[in-house]
């Protein structure tokens, strides 16, 4: 690739040939600017997606049968926090690319492209249907739902039989809370579960920002598309569960997890992602896509061994890191624990599946009276766990008279925080750092009893 442009740059085209690619790219842009795209689902998948989109140059309107969702987010409201997600929504809204509408119907019957992508999987066939019904004949409809394997094909084959003319794709999107935005404009590639080729040919416009730049595109039918997300769900949570496991032998052998990882990751048939020992999997889709992937194996009478064990390392990684605590904290009962951190990962609002929040109850349920801090997910972690922690204002408030502080999710302003006001404030020196985020050597030296995960007795 990089000698075929060297090539061309060296050719030094004519004008002619400059003329005609620039003629290209304005048709190009031409074609994506005046295409109109629909995305049903204003949760956390639709509306980072309509955003992201919009922020490409393409008129999105974002749909929504619930008025609540659509009116705060026409306000500027965004009901969750995600890095960097707010100033592109205001920024795509004041230019007029972006908008939010409940009228489903007359927004669909507009649009070239719909964008199936509601957090919840369990209507996304019959939501089809309802869409099919309003489109026009020969557009697309995108499946970005995490919904079954299977789901594709069978909206296909209904609204066919319902005498509809759209093409169906399986169109999965990858994104980590936290890092949503950063996933969506760099993905590792761009998956299309489709045998239509106008279809792909519509989605390289639409994405072509990505494409130009070298982005995969992998074209494959419906059903390995919907595959590929719930395998590669199950993927991470092999590699999180295997990390933890080795992070437990760390503990025995006098070994680093931290740089075991470190080392691991810069290994090119490993990465670095996801290597990080903590207190266990979490995600909104991680259950579900678990789930999903083990009844289908179960339904086809194939046993997914390493999947199994990976889902039983995790359940015990997580009753290892109250054994840890009860190591120096021989009982819960009526002891103070400072909380930090509730977000399922840094730079989200999201609780969903967040191990944080699990650990919050485990305290609560051996006899601890949990105070908590977390830099943005306070309102929905109220939501999970009303009337059984108290919600502090900061971390300090959070660490104030307290037994022992947890740092649960690995917030970068944590590193920051003043130990030494944190130490006046604590009536015993004691942290627990289910992230190994912090100086541990610092912290000792200061008298912090310090203790992380798979740090060995460094």
């Amino acid at each position: 690739m990089m000698s075929a442009w060297r090539h061309v740059k060296d050719a030094k085209p004519s004008q002619s040939d400059c003329n005609a690619r620039a003629a290209r790219f304005g048709r190009l842009r031409t074609e994506v600017i005046a295409m109109q795209i629909a995305v049903y689902g204003a949760g956390y998948l639709g509306t980072v997606l309509s955003a992201c989109l919009a922020d490409f140059g393409t008129p999105i309107v974002c749909c929504d049968p619930a008025p609540e969702k659509i009116a705060s987010l026409k306000q500027g409201h965004i009901p969750f926090y995600e890095k960097n997600l707010e100033e592109i929504i205001r920024r795509n809204v004041r230019s007029g690319r972006l908008t939010y509408s409940t009228e489903i119907e007359a927004q669909v019957a507009r649009s070239q492209v719909i964008y199936l992508a509601q957090d919840d999987p369990n209507q996304t066939e019959a939501i089809a249907a309802q869409l099919a019904a309003s489109a026009l004949p020969g557009s697309l409809l995108l499946i970005c739902t995490p919904a079954p394997v299977g789901t594709a094909t069978r909206i296909a084959l209904k609204i066919c039989s319902l005498g509809y003319d759209l093409a169906v794709v399986a169109h999965p999107i990858s994104l980590t809370e936290g890092c949503a935005v950063e996933d969506f404009n760099w993905p590792d590639r761009l998956l299309f579960g489709t045998s239509s080729p106008e279809a792909v040919s519509t989605l390289k416009i639409i994405y072509r920002a990505l494409v130009m730049r070298g982005t995969p595109v992998i074209v494959t039918n419906r059903e390995t598309a919907e595959l590929v997300r719930e395998a590669a769900t199950a993927f991470i949570a092999t590699k999180i569960s295997f990390i933890n496991e080795m992070a437990a032998l760390c503990e025995h052998v006098n070994a680093d997890a931290l740089d075991l990882s470190l080392a691991l990751g810069l290994d090119k048939r490993i990465a670095p992602r996801c290597l990080q020992a903590g207190v266990g999997l979490g995600g909104s889709f991680v259950e579900s896509d678990i789930a999903s992937l083990t009844a289908l194996a179960q339904r086809k009478g194939v046993q997914l061994q390493m999947l199994a064990a990976a889902q039983a390392v995790s359940q015990q990684h997580a009753e290892r890191t109250m054994r840890k605590i009860a190591e120096v904290m021989p009982t819960l009962r009526d002891k103070r624990v400072g909380l930090l951190g509730l977000a399922v990962k840094p730079h989200t609002s999201s609780v969903a599946g967040s191990a944080s929040v699990a650990l919050a109850r485990q305290l609560v349920e051996n006899g601890a009276m949990v105070r908590a801090y977390d830099p943005f997910a306070m309102m929905h972690a109220e939501r999970e766990l009303e009337q059984v922690v108290s919600f502090c204002d900061s971390a300090y408030m959070a660490a104030e008279g307290v037994d022992a502080l947890i740092l649960a999710t690995g917030w970068p302003e944590f590193r920051s925080l003043d130990f030494a006001r944190m130490k006046s404030l604590l009536r015993r020196p004691l942290i627990v750092d289910t992230k190994n985020l912090l100086d541990s050597e610092r912290l000792r030296g200061m008298g912090f009893e310090y203790m992380g995960i798979g740090r060995g007795h460094a």
